[in-house]
């Protein structure tokens, strides 16, 4: 049996987009991924494990109040991985 937590694809479908509102915001992978985690620590799951409950999750995500909170918060995420990254900061040279 396998379980597929379809939050997972909503947030890193809309990382992106989120993140091009921040141009200050680092884009490293460990940043990326603080992001992601974050933010899905603040979601609800959405697990299925069958192609039928894949579809009704994929129904529910289309829902405009569900997409606003995903937004709200990979945005959220994303002013806490910014104020403190978990990788050392770049030397300029």
């Amino acid at each position: 049996m396998e379980l597929k937590n379809f939050m997972e694809d909503i947030v890193l479908s809309k990382l992106d987009m989120v993140l091009d509102q921040y141009p200050n915001c680092c884009r490293c992978d460990q940043c990326r991924r603080d992001i992601a985690i974050l933010a899905l620590n603040h979601l609800p799951a959405r697990y299925s494990s069958t192609e039928k409950g894949e579809i009704f999750n994929r129904v529910q995500a289309m829902s405009l109040e569900y997409e606003v909170e995903v937004i709200q918060q990979i945005a959220k995420a994303i002013e806490i991985v910014s104020q403190h990254p978990r990788h050392a900061p770049k030397t300029q040279a």
